[in-house]
C-alpha cells in the first residue's frame, strides 16, 4: 500500500486542496475498517497486530529512503531519521520479547 506522501511526491501542493483532504480522510477511514475486518475475519488479535506492525515498518523504511534521497540531492528535508530508527528499534525489540516474527 502506498503512503500519501509517496502518492503526492511529485506535487505536494495538492495536499492543501480540500477535495484531496477529504479523500485522504476517507482513505484513512477505509484503512481502519480493513484492519477491523481482518480482526473479525480471523478473530485473532495477533494477526491484526502483525499486519499493522508490518505496515509501520514498511512506512518507516520508505521515509528513511526518502530522507537518503533528500541528502543525496542536497535539498532540505525534515530530519525523521533518528525518530524512525528509534521506532523501528522499539518495534523489533517488542516483537523479539513477544516472540512475534515479522
Amino acid at each position: 500500500m502506498k503512503s500519501i506522501r509517496e502518492i503526492f511526491r511529485n506535487n505536494p501542493s495538492l495536499l492543501d486542496e480540500p477535495e484531496v483532504q477529504q479523500l485522504i480522510d476517507y482513505c484513512e477511514e477505509l484503512q481502519d475498517e480493513v484492519v477491523e475486518f481482518k480482526f473479525q475475519k480471523t478473530d485473532n488479535k495477533e494477526l491484526a497486530m502483525l499486519d499493522m506492525l508490518k505496515e509501520v515498518i514498511k512506512g518507516c523504511n520508505a521515509i528513511e529512503k526518502e530522507q537518503m534521497e533528500h541528502e543525496r540531492y542536497g535539498y532540505p528535508a525534515p530530519d525523521y531519521l533518528e525518530t524512525i530508527s528509534n521506532l523501528k528499534s522499539y518495534i523489533y525489540s517488542r516483537c523479539r520479547d513477544e516472540k512475534i516474527y515479522l
